[in-house]
């Protein structure tokens, strides 16, 4: 779960850009972060969770981070994984989930001349995407010890590729219960939670090289906590999914709106969002489209999520009314919720020129949005399901990144 100062909503407003350009912004690193269940470079053997992506452009950069800690954890990671040094993940919140204080050492960091004069573009999948956001808002917050001089405008741009920025109505269909925190006894989340957890208890090095779950920080080996400690872990007694720090947690939409209140849409970055839907209407009901080229792993979940109805008065946050505005998807987020941050309150928004054109006039602190026909996996891990939609998507990213987002010195110093 995400604790963190609130953000500021009044940094919405879009910003008009006079004077020198910071230099070296056709330089600046693009670093992707993949979501729940992801993986960085390195891991998986030779697979690319972003389908090979990161061969476009010769300053990419794919960190490997936890793939269910939660938002909060990940958030800190990519902090350290670019500035280097040994994770903090703060003490107050390693007090309150029960886990170490600091994690991975990542010497040297792979980026570690990062501040606001050498800026970057992120680009985040599923979850990614919002673990951009809270880092961004961390960097605003200063909340990084030692690092005093950190500010939102360390984040050029921020891309999301069907980004969990609102929750998701999967997770109580999974087994979460609807009060967006707590697992249902009997659910998939159950069986879930003991894989895990068996897995980190037995702690092979030769598994955890080849994929991890990223729960390092909590105290789950077997030679650490024996068979005693791993039946506490499964009895809901102790570890992350006992206090509810790891991902499941962060994507009801109950935490996404809590998280979503504490954070900003800055003045200085540029902000864009591919949303992805494979649902249409039929015979007035939200169905699942084009069932040949929906993922087989997704597929039923599509249904599942386009049926949903919110218990009453269970509701997940105040003004919530209409179901069927929840109903169209991509087999695992809620299309709704993939547009831009919308709940508690609505940023500012723009719909992004058609076929991802070159040349349209954009300003920083505003979402420019589009809805893509594809389900949630279309453009990663195998690029020949997209075809040439693959290409056309990321090199329309990475152009605008490289030709297009360039930030001036004056508009930072009116924004301070």
């Amino acid at each position: 779960m995400f604790l963190a100062n609130k953000g500021s909503p009044q940094e919405s407003s879009a910003t008009t850009h006079h004077g020198t350009f910071l230099d070296g912004h056709e330089k600046a690193p693009i670093v992707l972060v993949h979501g729940i269940f992801g993986f960085g470079k390195g891991k998986l053997g030779n697979i690319s969770y972003w389908a090979g992506a990161e061969e476009k452009d010769e300053r990419v950069l794919v960190p490997d981070l936890g793939s269910l800690t939660s938002i909060h954890d990940r958030a800190r990671e990519l902090f350290y994984y670019l500035k280097g040094g040994i994770v903090d993940y703060g003490f107050e919140h390693s007090q309150h989930y029960g886990h170490s204080q600091f994690g991975k050492n990542y010497g040297q960091g792979h980026y570690p001349e990062w501040d606001e004069s050498h800026p970057i573009h992120f680009v985040g999948h599923s979850t990614g995407a919002q673990v951009i956001r809270v880092l961004q808002q961390m960097l605003a917050d200063k909340q990084f010890e030692g690092y005093n001089e950190s500010t939102a405008d360390w984040v050029l741009s921020l891309t999301s590729l069907s980004g969990a920025l609102n929750g998701t109505t999967r997770v109580y269909i999974d087994g979460l219960n609807l009060d967006g925190k707590t697992m249902k006894t009997v659910s998939l989340l159950q069986l879930l939670k003991i894989a895990v957890l068996v897995y980190e208890w037995l702690d092979i090095p030769v598994f955890k090289k080849y994929y991890g779950f990223g729960f390092e920080h909590f105290t789950l080996p077997w030679h650490k906590i024996g068979l005693r400690g791993l039946v506490k872990c499964l009895a809901g007694h102790s570890g992350p999914f006992a206090t509810g720090d790891w991902i499941l947690p962060d994507l009801s939409i109950q935490s996404a709106v809590g998280i979503n209140s504490n954070l900003g849409t800055h003045r200085n970055t540029f902000y864009f969002s591919y949303a992805t839907k494979r649902t249409t209407k039929l015979l007035g009901r939200i169905v699942p489209s084009r069932l040949l080229d929906i993922h087989p792993l997704l597929m039923i979940r599509s249904l599942q999520i386009s049926c949903w109805k919110h218990p009453l008065p269970d509701i997940p946050y105040e003004g919530y009314s209409r179901d069927e505005d929840w109903q169209d998807n991509d087999g695992a987020l809620n299309t709704i919720s993939m547009l831009y941050p919308r709940f508690p309150y609505s940023h500012k928004n723009c719909p992004l020129a058609p076929d991802f054109k070159d040349g349209q006039a954009l300003q920083p602190g505003v979402w420019y949005f589009t809805i893509l026909e594809a389900d949630h996996i279309y453009f990663i891990v195998n690029r020949d399901r997209a075809g040439i939609h693959f290409d056309v998507l990321y090199d329309s990213i990475f152009r605008r990144c490289r030709k297009e987002l360039k930030r001036s010195w004056s508009s930072i110093r009116r924004s301070r």
